[in-house]
Order: structure tokens, then C-alpha cells, then sequence
């Protein structure tokens, strides 16, 4: 059995302001710094085997600051980063809605296939994400793994383990910093 910690990376200024993130490059604000930290230590005597972030630049601080406590170094893989919003990245969640009123109204009838402009589906982020964090899982059997992703690419991961919809992932985002612990007992994951 393998175990994935996972973690939503510290706060950011556009999470604070209700910003549409993606894959825009922000960095992680005093505040989610410490959060970084502060798990760090709580997290201190788990025998992580590896340590694991998206590329960006908030989930790799985030790994970088906890990695600190565990002396190893942080891999990266782009297939960790959060879905790309598209023309979305930037806004604020009520300019969108009022922008692409139609638009929000589909995602909200499917969206586990809704696709804002010039970004992806949740199920296109599902299977990089799945695909990223299994071939983690493989070179790492019968151990404890962190890997640092986004809100939504970790829920993507917590609806599999649940055996619920894709679609279902907006209401499992983790906090930033929260960690989710997942079982992987032969390649499946459990909650």
C-alpha cells in the first residue's frame, strides 16, 4: 500500500481577492508561506519516501518550504497543475459571471465537460492528473509520498477515491494547506 499526501499549495493574493488562478504563475503571499511552514512541522516524522509539485510556482514554493523539514528534494511534474481557465485566468469570479452568464450557466449543468474559453475540461485535468499521480504511485510502492497540486486537481483525485462523478470536484476542493491523505492499494486509490 502506498499513501499520497496531498496538499493544496499555501495562499495566494488571487485567492484572497476570488481570482480566477489556473495556470497563471502567482506566487504564494506571506500568509501562504507560513501555512507552508506551519504544515511542514505538524508533518515532521512522516516518512516521506519522495516529494512531489506542480511546476507552478505556489505549489512548488509550497513543496519546497515543506521539503525543508524532510531534507528531499521536490520533483516536478506540469500534469500537477490546476485546470487552465483560459480567458477566465484573472478574473474575479463575479466578472465572469457577468461576462459569460451563458457560459457559467452550462458549467453549472455539466461540469465535468464545460470548457471556458481557450481552457480545459475537468475531465481533461482528471486524466493528466490521474495518469501524473499513478505513475508516482508505481515508482513509489509501500510508501508515504507528498505530492503539493491545486484545488481542483487534487478534488479531481478525492471524487476517483470516493468513486463519486467528476463533475462532483467543485465541492471537494481542500483548503490551501489541508492535507488529504489517500490509500493506494494495488494501483487503486481509497479514501
Amino acid at each position: 500500500m502506498t499513501q499520497c499526501c496531498l496538499v493544496r499549495h499555501g495562499q495566494t493574493e488571487w485567492n484572497v481577492k476570488g481570482i480566477y488562478s489556473g495556470q497563471s504563475d502567482i506566487d504564494l503571499t506571506e500568509t501562504g508561506r507560513a501555512q507552508a511552514a506551519a504544515l511542514g512541522e505538524k508533518l515532521r516524522g512522516q516518512p516521506f519516501s519522495a516529494i512531489y509539485a506542480s511546476d507552478l510556482i505556489r505549489a512548488r514554493e509550497t513543496a519546497e518550504i515543506i521539503a525543508a523539514e524532510f531534507n528531499l528534494p521536490v520533483q516536478t511534474d506540469s500534469r500537477l497543475r490546476e485546470i487552465h481557465q483560459g480567458e477566465w485566468e484573472g478574473l474575479h469570479v463575479d466578472e465572469i459571471q457577468s461576462r459569460y452568464a451563458d457560459l457559467w450557466q452550462e458549467k453549472d449543468a455539466d461540469p465535468a465537460l464545460f470548457r471556458p474559453p481557450g481552457g480545459e475540461t475537468i475531465h481533461e485535468v482528471s486524466e493528466r492528473v490521474f495518469a501524473a499521480v499513478d505513475e508516482i504511485v508505481a515508482r513509489h510502492p509501500d510508501s508515504t509520498v507528498l505530492i503539493v497540486s491545486h484545488g481542483l486537481a487534487i478534488a479531481t483525485l478525492i471524487c476517483r477515491a470516493e468513486g463519486i462523478p467528476i463533475g462532483h470536484a467543485f465541492e471537494r476542493i481542500p483548503q490551501n494547506t489541508d492535507p488529504v491523505w489517500l490509500r493506494y492499494e494495488e494501483q487503486t486509490p481509497v479514501n
